[in-house]
């Protein structure tokens, strides 16, 4: 089928569908598009979805004028009447409902990866996260509806600290009107004609995160906040509202909404046992997560006795509950073992910033520098805890995948006197998965480097009898480099800091009759004397006198000044960890040695680093690879055996499904 023939198919069908009252967007059709376009396409996909959010400024900024100036006169008005503390916390209170989330979708995140307590196993995809990418939309609408009431209602000023009638109202009010009135919303909203316009979306996210909770259309999201703004209201208009039942009932909102779309069991069961009516009275994460499998159980919103009492209870409740709190932590198959980057990088964590995590590494956000207190913050932690942690979790043609992470950053690794320090941490951590189990372990980024550990061969050496596998990925990674250079090249520029991987490339590419020119003497030398065992190799490597070769093969420490002297239309490779700085626009740069992902590689959700959605690093997926072959050995701190592996290495990550990425950055 042609690709215009394609489109007007999948347009035909959206037309269908919104005639049948399933609205569709835009932007999910051209998903849709792209979802259902084969493998010659996988360029465009790529570099669609990749594309990183567009901050709204303006979004933020409409807080800006009531914040500004209830600071200023809470700070500088000399008239008690015009210094309003509940005005000047309402920015504070808002800052801090974003904290709050934000902690729910760390440890939700963090717990769900580990294992113990997981509800559903299913995994999350990165259509779930660009749908849920504007969780904090409902906090600004709540800040601006409270600034426009707090300067409108004479009631909303000078409210008192707290006021034990007003909470007790509150309470009240939540337990009766708000409990009953939402079950009932609720159920309406899973009728065919609401729920296909609105309560649909909400629904489109089966495995749920704690943002999950306030992902809905704008209509829903006003029906609610006229619910829950129903205590509030009355405490307001009876006058006994204070800045305390205010802020403890939003504050008991968020938690409950959060807590019940984390996907991982904490209530304890013997808070049942000690009282068992509690169990009408309080929902568990397991309780609507079945909500959310089921669709026509398990309605109510925090006290499940409504759906006991009208028969909306779903049987399995309460064996889901219990089997959830006995759930242990997941053993991987495969950890590829990496570390931080730089110190905002733990923002593009999937354990931190959602959004951010979704989208290639990228440091001019410009957001992150007003976050400067919190990224030190961070620092100091990890600088505390020194211990490697858990980042993300896959699953793969029956393999169980996880990523660790050392707690350490780039340029500690260029401090010598942390070597000691980080070789133990990454021995603890193969030590550990050692003892877990785990079959093979892939060392990323600079957990492998020669200055370090010889490329992993330190810990075989200290530990003989290591059963699992150390893979530092060198193999594939020339294979990939390999296969990125264009056909008809030959001649190629070697250039940047001479690492395991150079010297397997400059081997490969003389045994293939590709001239590999150098521009520094001590590099020719070092690389001529690696290639003297075979003279027709050695012949074939030169030491060029100019820099006019229109691929250059480049690794770390490539210097701007180098940079400059390539020719314009220079395509730069790298096969280094990191990428090279991209000053040149008349040039072309390619991604650092990666290949694209099997759509059957399930949770994939965050980029690795800076590499675009579904695509991980060849060190990484040599892991997988090797893991899924059975192979017995250790890859890890030989030269010798890279050429002997490199064809074995690609022919079977291409038959695993992965697919050489050939667009460039």
């Amino acid at each position: 089928m042609r690709i215009i023939d394609y489109c007007k198919k999948m347009k035909k069908i959206a037309d269908q569908l919104c005639a049948a009252g399933f609205f569709v967007s835009e932007k999910e059709l051209v998903m849709c598009i792209l979802t259902g376009l084969g493998p010659e396409y996988e360029t465009i996909r790529v570099n669609y979805t990749s594309r990183p959010p567009l901050p709204s400024l303006q979004e933020y900024m409409i807080l800006a004028p009531w914040a500004i100036q209830n600071t200023y006169s809470y700070m500088f008005k000399a008239d008690e009447k015009e210094r309003d503390l509940f005005h000047f916390l309402i920015l504070p209170l808002l800052l801090l409902r974003f904290l709050h989330n934000q902690i729910w979708i760390t440890l939700s995140r963090y717990r769900t990866t580990k294992g113990n307590n997981r509800i559903l196993d299913r995994g999350l995809e990165f259509d779930q996260v660009d749908r849920e990418r504007n969780w904090d939309d409902q906090i600004l609408l709540n800040g601006i509806l409270l600034y426009v009431v707090s300067k409108t209602v004479k009631r909303a000023s000078n409210l008192p600290l707290w006021r034990a009638d007003g909470v007790v109202i509150t309470i009240l009010l939540h337990v009766g009107p708000v409990e009953f009135l939402y079950y009932w919303l609720h159920r309406a909203l899973h009728h065919h004609f609401l729920y296909s316009r609105y309560h649909s979306h909400h629904h489109s996210s089966i495995v749920t995160e704690p943002i999950t909770s306030v992902i809905h259309p704008f209509g829903e999201h006003l029906a609610y906040f006229v619910l829950f703004a129903t205590p509030i209201l009355t405490t307001l208009f009876t006058g006994t509202v204070s800045i305390a039942s205010y802020t403890g009932y939003i504050t008991f909102i968020d938690f409950m909404n959060n807590m019940g779309h984390c996907n991982f069991e904490l209530v304890p069961i013997w808070l049942f046992s000690i009282f068992p009516p509690l169990k009408y009275l309080m929902y568990t994460p397991s309780f609507h997560s079945l909500h959310h499998t089921q669709f026509r159980t398990n309605y109510s919103l925090f006290m499940p006795i409504y759906d006991y009492i009208y028969g909306t209870m779903d049987k399995s409740s309460d064996s889901l509950y219990e089997t959830s709190l006995k759930r242990e932590e997941e053993v991987p198959d495969v950890v590829h073992l990496t570390h931080l980057t730089t110190p905002e990088s733990i923002y593009h964590l999937r354990l931190g910033f959602a959004s951010l995590a979704s989208t290639p590494h990228t440091s001019s956000i410009w957001y992150l520098w007003l976050m400067w207190p919190v990224t030190m913050w961070t620092m100091m932690l990890a600088w505390i805890y020194g211990r490697t942690f858990v980042v993300e979790r896959h699953r793969f043609d029956k393999l169980r995948l996880q990523t660790w992470s050392i707690p350490k950053y780039k340029f500690q690794y260029s401090l010598q006197w942390q070597n000691q320090f980080i070789n133990g941490l990454i021995e603890e951590a193969i030590l550990e998965a050692e003892e877990k189990g785990v079959k093979v372990l892939s060392l990323g980024l600079l957990n492998q480097s020669e200055e370090l550990n010889r490329y992993g061969r330190l810990y075989v050496e200290k530990n003989p009898k290591l059963k699992v596998k150390l893979v530092d990925g060198s193999s594939l990674a020339v294979a990939v480099v390999l296969n990125n250079i264009p056909k008809g090249t030959t001649q190629v520029l070697l250039r940047g800091k001479l690492a395991k991987v150079a010297y397997a490339l400059a081997l490969a590419l003389c045994q293939k009759g590709i001239q590999v020119a150098t521009v520094n003497e001590d590099e020719y030398l070092k690389l001529n004397k690696s290639l003297t065992a075979n003279l027709s190799c050695a012949s074939k490597l030169v030491l060029s006198k100019c820099s006019s070769q229109k691929i250059w093969l480049v690794g770390d420490e490539l210097s701007d000044e180098e940079q400059l002297k390539a020719s314009k239309g220079t395509t730069f490779i790298p096969f280094s960890q990191f990428p090279p700085k991209k000053l040149r626009k008349d040039c072309f740069y390619h991604y650092t040695p990666a290949m694209v992902t099997p759509t059957s590689l399930e949770n994939l959700h965050s980029c690795e680093n800076w590499l675009p959605r579904r695509v991980m690093s060849a060190w990484r997926i040599a892991g997988m690879v090797h893991a899924l072959e059975g192979w017995n050995e250790h890859e890890c701190g030989n030269n010798d055996t890279i050429s002997n592996n490199i064809e074995k290495i690609w022919e079977a990550a291409l038959q695993h499904g992965f697919q050489p990425i050939m667009n460039f950055n």
